[in-house]
């Protein structure tokens, strides 16, 4: 079986297991505090242009939505955030268990603009009931989304000036950062997410390492304590230098940076190459996630060899799909799933 259902069905960056197994004897201190998690931090600094951010390394994304989010509101306050939101859709509640709301709206491509943000929050306030429902105080986006889509400089920095100005949080997932700061249609740099938003993570369970998420914050009132929320919501590791170790490799010569740039582009051979075939797609997606619409019969022969993941019913012949690449996808792979789609597609052409 060939698997594109997800960007973390391999390991890690072969770099990262030698390093690994390299230090694998040496003593150091727990919970993130050893000398192979410092170096990292200094190398995430140096990446997001900014030396007073704080950096932290928890266990998983999961872990970090809801100890960053958890950390930063009080118990009446709630998170705004796309209906499609990872949060809201994908964390069996995990929110909502720790007593915070996901205070949802709908968006047709996973993202949410200044104009809805503001909206939704002049709307709560202007309520005369407004102090009996819950308040909106942080924003939640992810890059790319949930759908593969991704945010310009120009809509990230209205955001995050329509959140200073209502006293929002603002908080960017980056479960995927590295798959969307390299495709082609990304003019976002991670100095530019550093200075619009109060905090974020850089991904890298789906970005070359074995597990582990980088949290950044920059917002001086969300750093205070913060170690004391990652212990109590499950996301310290006792030996935190497995987690330095990782993001000091990516880090190092570019790595985080040239492996997700390995991903994108073989994700745009594959939008590239089934768009030339007349395949249409649920979402116009310039990331590693694709989702292209072929016929149930097509998808039903493609199940025997492939792993996919299904998006959405379109009509009574045609479903929605959706294929990831990731740091390890290998072309050859990409290439015979495009064979396989052409040859299929034709076939269903003639027996139609």
């Amino acid at each position: 079986m060939i698997r594109f259902n997800s960007d973390y069905t391999e390991g890690c960056h072969t770099a990262i297991l030698e390093k690994l197994v390299e230090t694998n004897m040496e003593q150091t201190a727990g919970y993130g505090e050893d000398e192979y998690c410092g170096q990292a931090r200094e190398l995430i600094r140096k990446a997001c242009g900014d030396e007073r951010v704080d950096v932290h390394f928890l266990v998983g994304g999961t872990q970090t939505n809801v100890t960053v989010i958890s950390a930063a509101l009080k118990h009446y306050q709630g998170v705004i955030t796309a209906k499609t939101g990872h949060i809201n859709v994908h964390e069996t509640g995990a929110l909502e268990a720790c007593g915070h709301k996901c205070l949802c709206i709908e968006t047709p491509d996973g993202k949410l603009t200044a104009r809805q943000i503001a909206a939704y929050t002049d709307a709560h306030f202007a309520d005369e009931s407004f102090e009996h429902m819950v308040q909106p105080k942080m924003v939640y986006i992810s890059n790319p989304t949930e759908i593969g889509t991704i945010y310009k400089k120009a809509e990230l920095e209205a955001i995050y000036q329509v959140c200073k100005k209502r006293g929002l949080y603002l908080f960017m997932d980056g479960a995927r950062l590295g798959y969307g700061l390299m495709c082609k249609e990304n003019d976002l740099t991670l100095s530019d997410i550093t200075v619009n938003t109060d905090v974020f993570y850089i991904g890298g369970t789906k970005v070359g390492a074995l597990f582990g998420e980088a949290v950044v914050i920059r917002n001086e009132e969300l750093k205070k304590d913060f170690r004391y929320n990652i212990k109590q919501r499950g996301g310290m590791l006792a030996k935190g230098r497995l987690l330095g170790i990782q993001f000091l490799t990516l880090f190092e010569e570019n790595r985080y940076f040239d492996i997700s740039a390995h991903a994108a582009r073989l994700a745009e051979k594959l939008k590239d190459e089934l768009t030339k075939m007349g395949v249409k797609f649920y979402i116009d997606s310039p990331t590693n996630q694709q989702f292209p619409i072929l016929p149930d019969a097509v998808l039903a022969e493609l199940k025997k060899k492939y792993s996919f993941a299904y998006q959405e019913r379109m009509d009574e012949t045609h479903s929605a799909v959706r294929f990831c690449t990731c740091w390890a996808t290998k072309e050859e792979n990409v290439d015979m799933l495009l064979a396989d789609i052409q040859k299929l597609l034709k076939a269903d052409e003639i027996e139609a």
